[in-house]
């Protein structure tokens, strides 16, 4: 596989002092990379998720390419006020403060197996909001999948009972 890891780029004090921001864009730009990085999705993930559900708004555009690569549909789920149709929602925290996310009432069928999509694990809070959805709307979670993790920030323990993977890792700010 392609070194990810060196097409992150860091951006310190953003969106606030103290955060440093990791910038998927020269990693989607790169072809090669982003092939081994939707492959490396892909391959884990086949046949065991019939939907993926993709995380505004990084999380879309991985979710989307993984969804064609798996020959699954992509479910989106969405800041509150941009979908169109009845919607349940989920706040949660963030490390820099909270926020929510929506998604459709009739998104998910029941039972569907969901593979949750986003660019970066940081505390958890964005992956658990989305699990409350995909189980609100009567489906199983088989995974949460991630381009990055932020180790230091321990929000796989916001998903103890369902398996998180990620391509590469920091330990530290």
């Amino acid at each position: 596989m392609i070194d990810l890891r060196s097409r992150i780029r860091d951006i310190p004090d953003f969106p606030k002092p103290g955060i440093v921001f990791r910038d998927i864009t020269p990693l989607l730009a790169d072809g090669p990379a982003f092939r081994s990085m939707i492959d490396a999705f892909v391959e884990r993930y086949r046949g065991k998720a019939d939907v993926v559900l993709g995380i505004e708004s990084r999380g879309f555009i991985i979710g989307a390419a993984v969804a064609y690569g798996l020959g699954t549909g992509l479910v989106v789920v969405r800041k509150p006020g941009k979908l169109p149709w009845r919607t349940h929602v989920a706040r949660y925290d963030l490390e820099y403060g909270s926020d929510a996310l929506e998604i459709h009432h009739d998104a998910i069928a029941d039972g569907h197996r969901v593979l949750i999509i986003d660019d970066l694990l940081a505390t958890g809070g964005t992956a658990s909001a989305a699990v409350e959805l995909v189980r609100r709307c009567g489906g199983r979670v088989v995974g949460c999948a991630f381009a990055i993790e932020l180790e230091f920030l321990q929000g796989r323990r916001r998903l103890p009972d369902y398996e998180v993977f990620s391509l590469v890792q920091y330990d530290r700010p």
